[in-house]
């Protein structure tokens, strides 16, 4: 069988009818984690003998396929649903039992009664949907959580690696746009990468949060419809098929309820969407031009920039990924008050939840990855621009207030602006400082260290 093959069961229909909003997919990961609660739950109940073992292993084949990317095709509802997630395990159950009555009887027909695995008798046995889409809900955001911290750790560390390559190249530093005192060109991309590796921290930290589940709760978290020795075994043979570091819930009826844990989740993405947008910014502030802008840096070339301008190229990766980044802030604010909708024991618009957070998710992580192998790595520093427009800045003379006072430099300053000159121009000129002293100043290597000592400015004198 392969996802060609087209079935809808008759729940599925309904739902097909009833929520006809968008032509969006349920996210492959939360079918696949749908996947896994079911095959976790056909064990258990086949271990615990209320499901015979011929039925549990159809099942779990299906289940396999399904966690392997199969018949994904068959999951047709809309992500956007009433019911609290019921239409999505409803359209699961049904595929799953049908791939299993198929599995049982190769003449099986849909149209007979009964199903020789049945939806609600054996594949959604002691579960509700209230348990299982929570759970699979975290199972997935878990799943997604580790990839996108592979992909922060590789823009972060493509970011150190240019922190590294431009730790010697002196450039003029800028406050509200305007010039500011000397920096080197690496301890821009070091700070950049320092937000970075806080990005990669809290989304360490906040995987901690969603790993306590509320299967075997049922309805509300009190495990009614359940036998107390499926309740005690099923998170712990999930945590076997999932492979992933899950615990039950000491109080299920607060994970049934309460959504806040996947809204921490979603506030993160809303930090990293933040320092992407930051990033991406300054690197198109920096490569503006190429000839009339700061061009301090140059970014790869990815396509051309415009139909009627030759030669014209446009910063494309930095402008997709402040998209990104701006939908990613935007969504965190659609999670949080979804989850703050939640009414008394269960929270209705857990399948908006789920659907925008995965969504963000899976985007971050796309454009973390694209960022640093198409843009980062590539750009080349304009070390030319960056010396001139350091020497041509009149705000240079601001590191020369220890070793002249304020006054002198106040008066340097003015008469390089009135004089269109530069400031090192000057200084020589008076003899305030040798051209070794002056340069010595700007070496790189000061740039680094916290403050001066007077060691920095020996042989100059006031």
């Amino acid at each position: 069988m392969n996802d060609a093959e087209d079935f809808t069961g008759p729940e599925t229909a309904k739902a097909l009818e009833n929520f006809a909003f968008s032509s969006e997919r349920t996210d492959s990961d939360l079918i696949k984690a749908l996947a896994m609660v079911k095959l976790a739950a056909a064990r258990v109940n086949a271990r615990l003998g209320y499901i015979v073992q011929d039925i549990a292993g159809a099942i779990e084949q299906a289940c396999q396929e399904f966690i392997g990317g199969q018949h994904h095709a068959l999951i047709k509802c809309d992500p956007y649903q009433g019911g609290a997630g019921t239409s999505l395990n409803m359209n699961v159950n049904e595929a799953l039992a049908w791939l299993a009555s198929r599995a049982l009887d190769p003449y099986f027909d849909p149209g007979q009664e009964p199903w020789p695995v049945d939806p609600l008798e054996h594949v959604n046995l002691h579960q509700s949907t209230n348990d299982v889409f929570p759970t699979a809900v975290k199972l997935a955001v878990l799943i997604k959580l580790k990839t996108l911290e592979q992909g922060i750790a590789a823009l972060q560390e493509a970011l150190q690696d240019k922190e590294r390559e431009f730790a010697d190249i002196v450039k003029m530093g800028r406050t509200e746009l305007q010039d500011a005192v000397p920096m080197t060109l690496g301890m821009e991309f070091g700070a950049w990468a320092e937000a970075i590796s806080r990005d990669r921290w809290r989304v360490f930290k906040s995987r901690e949060r969603i790993k306590t589940l509320n299967l075997g709760g049922t309805a509300i978290g009190t495990g009614l419809g359940a036998p107390r020795d499926y309740i005690f075994a099923v998170t712990e043979e999930l945590k076997r098929v999932s492979g992933l570091s899950i615990s039950r819930a000491e109080n299920l009826v607060d994970q049934t309820q309460n959504l806040d844990s996947l809204a921490e989740v979603s506030a993160m993405t809303k930090a990293l969407g933040v320092n992407l947008l930051k990033i991406a910014n300054d690197l198109k502030l920096l490569n503006s031009g190429p000839d009339a802008g700061f061009r301090e840096i140059v970014l790869p070339t990815m396509q051309k920039g415009s139909s009627i301008m030759p030669g014209k190229v446009n910063p494309v990766l930095p402008e997709a990924v402040c998209q990104i980044a701006l939908k990613a802030i935007n969504d965190d604010n659609l999670v949080a008050l979804a989850a703050a909708q939640g009414q008394l024991e269960l929270n209705a618009y857990l399948p908006l939840v789920a659907h925008t957070l995965l969504g963000s998710l899976q985007r971050l992580n796309a454009a973390c990855v694209l960022f640093a192998e198409k843009c980062v790595r590539g750009i080349k520093a304009n070390a030319e621009a960056c010396r001139a427009g350091l020497l041509g800045a009149k705000a240079l003379a601001t590191f020369l207030l220890p070793i002249l006072g304020y006054d002198t430099v106040e008066e340097i300053r003015e008469t390089a602006k009135s004089e269109q000159r530069g400031i090192r121009e000057i200084v020589l000129e008076r003899g305030l400082l040798t051209a070794e002293q002056f340069d010595g100043l700007l070496n790189p290597r000061r740039m680094y260290k916290l403050g001066y000592s007077d060691d920095d400015y020996e042989g100059g004198g006031k």
